[in-house]
Protein backbone atom coordinates (compact mmCIF):
# COMPACT_ATOMS: atom_id res chain seq x y z
CA UNK A 1 0.00 0.00 0.00
CA UNK A 2 2.85 2.38 0.68
CA UNK A 3 3.87 2.21 -3.00
CA UNK A 4 0.46 3.29 -4.37
CA UNK A 5 1.54 6.96 -4.70
CA UNK A 6 4.49 5.83 -6.84
CA UNK A 7 2.18 3.76 -9.05
CA UNK A 8 -0.10 6.77 -9.51
CA UNK A 9 2.91 8.98 -10.28
CA UNK A 10 4.15 6.41 -12.82
CA UNK A 11 0.75 6.30 -14.53
CA UNK A 12 0.69 10.11 -14.66
CA UNK A 13 4.23 10.09 -16.10
CA UNK A 14 3.14 7.62 -18.78
CA UNK A 15 0.18 9.82 -19.72
CA UNK A 16 2.46 12.87 -19.97
CA UNK A 17 4.92 10.93 -22.15
CA UNK A 18 2.18 9.76 -24.51
CA UNK A 19 0.40 13.12 -24.75
CA UNK A 20 3.74 14.87 -25.30
CA UNK A 21 4.47 12.46 -28.17
CA UNK A 22 7.68 11.42 -26.42
CA UNK A 23 6.86 7.76 -27.11
CA UNK A 24 6.39 8.42 -30.82
CA UNK A 25 8.90 6.46 -32.89
CA UNK A 26 8.50 9.12 -35.60
CA UNK A 27 9.41 11.94 -33.18
CA UNK A 28 12.49 10.09 -31.95
CA UNK A 29 13.71 9.29 -35.47
CA UNK A 30 12.96 12.90 -36.45
CA UNK A 31 15.25 14.04 -33.64
CA UNK A 32 18.10 11.74 -34.66
CA UNK A 33 17.81 12.93 -38.28
CA UNK A 34 17.82 16.57 -37.09
CA UNK A 35 14.50 17.12 -38.87
CA UNK A 36 12.50 18.52 -35.96
CA UNK A 37 12.85 20.44 -32.70
CA UNK A 38 10.08 18.69 -30.73
CA UNK A 39 12.21 16.17 -28.81
CA UNK A 40 15.03 18.66 -28.28
CA UNK A 41 12.47 20.98 -26.70
CA UNK A 42 11.18 18.21 -24.42
CA UNK A 43 14.68 17.13 -23.39
CA UNK A 44 15.83 20.73 -22.94
CA UNK A 45 12.79 21.49 -20.77
CA UNK A 46 13.55 18.43 -18.63
CA UNK A 47 17.18 19.51 -18.19
CA UNK A 48 16.17 23.05 -17.19
CA UNK A 49 13.46 21.79 -14.82
CA UNK A 50 15.93 19.30 -13.28
CA UNK A 51 18.55 22.01 -12.78
CA UNK A 52 16.01 24.34 -11.15
CA UNK A 53 14.75 21.51 -8.92
CA UNK A 54 18.26 20.54 -7.77
CA UNK A 55 19.17 24.17 -7.15
CA UNK A 56 15.97 24.67 -5.13
CA UNK A 57 16.52 21.48 -3.10
CA UNK A 58 20.05 22.61 -2.23
CA UNK A 59 19.04 26.21 -1.46
CA UNK A 60 16.11 25.20 0.75
CA UNK A 61 17.98 22.36 2.47
CA UNK A 62 15.15 19.93 1.77
CA UNK A 63 15.42 16.56 3.52
CA UNK A 64 14.19 13.14 2.47
CA UNK A 65 11.53 11.22 4.38
CA UNK A 66 14.18 9.92 6.81
CA UNK A 67 15.40 13.42 7.67
CA UNK A 68 18.63 13.18 5.67
CA UNK A 69 19.56 16.24 3.63
CA UNK A 70 19.29 15.59 -0.10
CA UNK A 71 22.49 16.23 -2.03
CA UNK A 72 23.66 15.07 -5.45
CA UNK A 73 26.58 12.65 -5.67
CA UNK A 74 29.88 14.14 -6.77
CA UNK A 75 30.50 14.00 -10.52
CA UNK A 76 33.26 11.74 -11.82
CA UNK A 77 35.44 13.43 -14.41
CA UNK A 78 36.15 10.37 -16.58
CA UNK A 79 34.89 11.70 -19.92
CA UNK A 80 35.97 8.64 -21.97
CA UNK A 81 33.52 6.58 -19.94
CA UNK A 82 30.70 9.07 -20.59
CA UNK A 83 31.42 9.28 -24.31
CA UNK A 84 31.49 5.48 -24.69
CA UNK A 85 28.35 4.94 -22.57
CA UNK A 86 26.51 7.82 -24.22
CA UNK A 87 27.33 6.46 -27.66
CA UNK A 88 25.99 3.01 -26.76
CA UNK A 89 22.87 4.57 -25.21
CA UNK A 90 22.28 6.81 -28.24
CA UNK A 91 22.74 3.98 -30.71
CA UNK A 92 20.28 1.82 -28.77
CA UNK A 93 17.84 4.70 -28.61
CA UNK A 94 18.11 5.36 -32.35
CA UNK A 95 17.80 1.66 -33.27
CA UNK A 96 14.80 0.92 -31.05
CA UNK A 97 13.09 4.28 -31.21
CA UNK A 98 12.75 4.43 -27.44
CA UNK A 99 14.84 5.46 -24.48
CA UNK A 100 14.28 3.56 -21.22
CA UNK A 101 11.66 5.98 -19.80
CA UNK A 102 8.90 5.37 -22.36
CA UNK A 103 9.47 1.62 -22.73
CA UNK A 104 6.83 0.82 -20.08
CA UNK A 105 4.41 3.27 -21.67
CA UNK A 106 4.94 1.73 -25.10
CA UNK A 107 4.31 -1.76 -23.71
CA UNK A 108 1.22 -0.40 -21.96
CA UNK A 109 -0.01 0.92 -25.30
CA UNK A 110 0.26 -2.59 -26.69
CA UNK A 111 3.50 -2.28 -28.64
CA UNK A 112 4.64 -5.73 -27.52
CA UNK A 113 7.87 -5.60 -29.56
CA UNK A 114 9.20 -3.22 -26.92
CA UNK A 115 9.15 -6.09 -24.42
CA UNK A 116 12.29 -7.26 -26.24
CA UNK A 117 13.80 -3.81 -25.74
CA UNK A 118 12.94 -3.96 -22.02
CA UNK A 119 14.43 -7.44 -21.64
CA UNK A 120 17.55 -6.30 -23.51
CA UNK A 121 17.89 -3.20 -21.32
CA UNK A 122 17.61 -5.29 -18.15
CA UNK A 123 20.08 -7.87 -19.52
CA UNK A 124 22.52 -5.10 -20.49
CA UNK A 125 22.29 -3.56 -17.02
CA UNK A 126 22.86 -6.98 -15.43
CA UNK A 127 25.85 -7.63 -17.71
CA UNK A 128 27.32 -4.22 -16.86
CA UNK A 129 27.01 -5.06 -13.16
CA UNK A 130 28.99 -8.24 -13.73
CA UNK A 131 31.64 -6.60 -15.92
CA UNK A 132 32.02 -3.31 -14.01
CA UNK A 133 34.92 -4.48 -11.81
CA UNK A 134 36.83 -5.57 -14.94
CA UNK A 135 36.23 -2.39 -16.95
CA UNK A 136 38.84 0.39 -17.04
CA UNK A 137 38.20 3.29 -14.67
Amino acid sequence: MKNIPFLILGIFFGIVLSKGEVISWFRIQEMFRFDGFHMYGVIGSAVVLGAVAIRSIKALGIKDRFGVEISPAPIERNFKQYIFGGTIFGLGWALTGACPGPIYTLIGYGYWGYAIVLISAVAGTFLYGILKPKLPH
